[in-house]
């Protein structure tokens, strides 16, 4: 389980840059993409917190 939190955290560090660097470089396809991007974010955010209740509970 710990293993799965973890990866869960390194999967939302790479998510949160990507969204960002999508926007700015207009591969949304969008002109406001920006609702794309602030979902893509919360998706990670929300995968980071998931991954470190994992990791939190598989070590305690």
């Amino acid at each position: 389980m710990r293993s799965l939190g973890k990866a869960l955290q390194m999967f939302a560090l790479a998510v949160l840059p990507l969204a960002m660097l999508m926007e700015a470089t207009d591969m949304l396809g969008r002109r406001t993409g920006v609702s794309d991007m602030v979902v893509m974010m919360v998706a990670g955010v929300a995968a980071f917190l998931l991954g470190r209740l994992i990791e939190g509970y598989a070590a305690g």
